[in-house]
């Protein structure tokens, strides 16, 4: 399919990513969620020629639409369709070993929101579907149509915080006993039959959110590529993660104060603690958020929290 050449995704926090993650204009530096290339574009303007942008992505619609508008960077933009929890193997391949920066901008992008035929929104009706990656076999169909009546409860509350995850699970497992749920929206018009107008919307963020979480096992990914990305950094260089809501930042925020504490406490007076040797400094106290201004440009930015962390 060809990807519509208007807006694929608006960087957000922009300048303040540029900040952070630069530290030397002739290095290599990885986008792991490269997206229509927004970020990466930005981030090869500030490069000296013989800077290299390195840009993986699971979605092949991002690696095709990236590839058109980085065309004149051609050598100094190395884009691969990866997911990024397989990014040391993706940088070993193409003959990276340590890198100065990378940045994760997480969640999902502006495009495969608004494309009716991803599947990712209640607020259009096509197919569920729900992959970053179409190769992959499992979509939210099979999710909502083949698991049990339990798995669906755990995942609605585990990765959307849905209060009336049973409720909905039950429905679900009703409603595909007569025929399949195929469409979002036949998916919106059962949560709405649940939660009522009053909370729908909300509702049905937290449901797509979490349907979405499972198929594409994000936070799993998340965990196994920040470890790596954290090994991959060069002394000096810069992790950079943009997340968008609280599962996905208690990750971010969880694995830097554990990588940065130079002792494992043992929580027992009797055992004493063990020194670590810390392998990155957070050098974000407080995450970085989009400015008031940014936000009213670009309202995706709201939820947005950079943290900061630098290899030692």
């Amino acid at each position: 399919m060809a990807v519509r050449l208007a807006s694929y995704h608006t960087p957000v926090l922009r300048e303040e990513v540029l900040t952070w993650l630069i530290t030397s204009a002739g290095n290599v530096y990885v986008d792991a969620t490269l997206g229509g290339g927004g970020h990466a574009e930005s981030i090869l303007q500030q490069l000296d020629p013989t800077g290299v942008l390195v840009g993986l992505d699971a979605d092949p619609d991002a690696i095709q639409f990236a590839t058109s508008q980085l065309s004149s960077y051609q050598g100094r933009a190395v884009l691969v369709h990866s997911n990024f929890r397989d990014i040391s193997a993706t940088l070993a391949q193409k003959g990276f070993e340590h890198v100065s920066g990378i940045l994760f901008d997480l969640g999902v992008s502006s495009y495969q929101l608004d494309e009716p035929s991803r599947g990712f929104s209640f607020r259009t009706d096509d197919t569920l579907d729900m992959r970053m990656d179409r190769t992959q076999a499992l979509d939210a169909r099979a999710v909502v149509n083949q698991y049990e009546e339990r798995e669906l409860a755990d995942i609605l509350w585990m990765y959307g915080e849905e209060r009336a995850s049973r409720r909905i699970a039950h429905a679900i497992v009703r409603r595909r006993a007569q025929s399949p749920l195929q469409t979002t929206g036949e998916l919106t018009a059962l949560v709405k039959g649940i939660v009522g107008e009053r909370f729908l919307v909300k509702s049905l963020a937290r449901v797509f959110q979490a349907l979405r979480i499972e198929v594409n096992n994000e936070l799993m990914n998340l965990e196994a590529a920040l470890a790596q990305a954290i090994a991959l950094l060069e002394v000096g260089g810069r992790l950079v993660v943009i997340s968008y809501h609280s599962l996905e930042d208690r990750i971010v925020k969880d694995t830097m104060k554990r990588e940065a504490a130079s002792v494992q406490r043992s929580g027992n007076k009797l055992v004493p603690d063990i020194p670590l040797q810390p392998k990155i400094k957070i050098l974000t106290k407080k995450p970085i958020q989009a400015t008031d201004e940014e936000c009213s440009r670009n309202p995706r930015s709201r939820s947005a929290k950079l943290r900061v962390a630098e290899k030692l």
